[in-house]
């Protein structure tokens, strides 16, 4: 099963007096994102391929609803990921126009390494926490 988690890269490395988000920086993400969006695009072209090879007309109800039950989980696991990949095309989008890794709300520093934790992150630490909070009081 995919995950919808980014592969490995290697951590930025802040140089000192460098500006916040400066080409370097841009040119770190970037890779991170459109590498995120290959591999969850693989994962779709993995899933197609492997809902076509495995699709099978089997005699018996209970086969046949394991089959249905394990290709739902897979649809609902790529709807996710396709959502995902929206975020992705969004930061990939602010990226070109200089807003990528500044907070939505407040617009501060959202942070190298949040972004390296979450780099679809469109709000800083803060405003996502008071984000959380609210929400949680609306239950």
């Amino acid at each position: 099963m995919a995950s919808t988690e980014f592969s490995k890269f290697t951590p930025y490395v802040e140089k000192k007096g460098e500006e916040y988000m400066n080409g370097d920086q841009a040119g770190h993400f970037r890779a991170i994102l459109e590498s995120w969006r290959q591999e969850l695009m693989e994962e779709v072209d993995r899933t197609v391929h492997h809902m076509q090879d495995d699709a099978a007309n089997f005699p018996d109800p209970n086969d046949r609803a394991t089959q249905e039950e394990e290709f739902t989980l897979e649809l609902r696991t790529r709807d996710r990921e396709r959502r995902l990949t929206k975020k992705i095309k969004k930061s990939l989008e602010e990226l070109d126009k200089g807003d990528y890794g500044f907070c939505e709300s407040c617009g501060t520093d959202i942070g190298i390494r949040r972004l390296e934790a979450r780099p679809t992150a469109n709000l800083c630490i803060d405003c996502k926490t008071l984000d959380e909070i609210r929400e949680k009081n609306k239950v």
